[in-house]
């Protein structure tokens, strides 16, 4: 039988970088952010204020539950934005898994061809 260990996550960037670990996973995470240019850095408009993020940690356990990795993930705190001001409208695409295997079965099914492409 496998008893799940739970670590504490930190809550704080502060508390963060106190261990290695979580250091090394908000470094992993800043590199994937500029390696998709993410963001671009430009002055901000005048009138307009600054959107704050925060980091989010948290430990991600393999099946036996022993420690996989540590992940921790840049979020923008878009609760601090005005609607109409900053934003019009919201749009987050999502594809479900079914979806997608439904789509790649149809694919082959009528022999279309399927373009991998390194992002």
């Amino acid at each position: 039988m496998t008893t799940l260990q739970k670590t504490n996550d930190p809550i704080s960037f502060k508390e963060a970088v106190q261990n290695d670990h979580w250091v090394s996973a908000m470094n992993e995470e800043l590199e994937a952010l500029e390696l998709n240019q993410t963001w671009e850095i430009m002055q901000l408009p005048p009138g307009k204020h600054v959107i704050g993020c925060k980091w989010i940690y948290r430990t991600k356990y393999k099946p036996d539950g022993s420690v996989d990795k540590y992940k921790a993930r840049l979020v923008i705190l878009g609760c601090n934005q005005r609607p109409g001001e900053e934003f019009s409208e919201t749009f987050a695409p999502v594809a479900k898994l079914t979806t997608v295997r439904t789509l790649l079965a149809v694919a082959y099914m009528q022999n279309w061809h399927i373009v991998h492409m390194d992002v």
